[in-house]
């Protein structure tokens, strides 16, 4: 049996203080719970357009699965905000360097930030992927085209995964931009704009992060070269590492 060392023990419990101070100042952030909550229920406003349209034939498809999770597309924007709101909150008000004095190894602070973000989004990610299908399975009743279970937990997870990725991603963008708006105004503008119009243009754009998250969680059917949900997972978790990484290596050689 291998004893931990003093110094190993002291690692462990300096990253579990981290996380769990990380952790806390999370869920004490106001606009955390704002930000989860608009999103929740613009997803459910959404979810039930979608719904209202599918019972009038207008989406081509009756699977609850489908209908529901169409929303998804545009309430990430409320997940890609939380996370820049979680990266950035700490350099309005100068608060950071109350943070780097308290924790001054900025890598474990990085990743404690990071993991804490994480548990936070994963439930709120799912109940908010869950939500929309249950809208929609409820609302088209015995109208729905019927799927297995399989066929309706895959979309699901794989939604519930992009979310959050997708909150980690806006974490890193905001650590290395340090301003709200300005990595809002980048990230929402390549999702909205940028995204679709080089889907459109370019073949190789289905290798960049939302086009391989839409992959996870609405794979285009009938399509030989298309990414499939599990390239499409490991596509978006290498962009996320990158961009972790990156923001990492700004974070511990940059000035406050």
């Amino acid at each position: 049996m291998t004893v931990p060392t003093p110094a190993a023990r002291t690692r462990g419990r300096e990253a579990a203080q981290a996380l769990a101070a990380e952790l806390s100042k999370l869920v004490s952030l106001p606009a955390t719970w704002l930000t989860l909550g608009g999103t929740l229920v613009l997803n459910a406003l959404l979810a039930i357009a979608f719904t209202i349209a599918g019972l009038r034939g207008a989406t081509g498809t009756r699977s609850a699965a489908d209908i529901g999770l169409a929303s998804i597309g545009y309430a990430h924007a409320g997940f890609v905000i939380l996370g820049v709101l979680a990266a950035c909150s700490e350099y309005a008000g100068g608060q950071i360097r109350t943070t780097l004095t308290a924790m001054p190894r900025r890598a474990l602070q990085f990743t404690a930030k990071h993991v804490a973000l994480a548990i936070v989004v994963l439930p709120a990610a799912a109940v908010t992927a869950a939500s929309g299908v249950a809208l929609a399975a409820g609302a088209l009743g015995g109208t729905a085209a019927p799927v297995t279970s399989a066929r309706v937990a895959e979309p699901l997870s794989g939604a519930t995964a992009y979310l959050a990725l997708t909150t980690l991603i806006g974490a890193a963008v905001g650590a290395l931009a340090r301003r709200t708006l300005a990595a809002v105004v980048v990230q929402l503008g390549y999702l909205f704009i940028a995204g679709p119009l080089l889907r459109d243009h370019v073949s190789a754009a289905k290798y960049l992060p939302d086009s391989a998250g839409l992959a996870m969680w609405f794979p285009p059917a009938d399509d030989a070269g298309a990414v499939t949900p599990v390239h499409g997972a490991l596509l978006l978790m290498a962009w996320t590492a990158v961009l972790i990484a990156v923001a990492v290596l700004g974070y511990r050689r940059r000035d406050v």
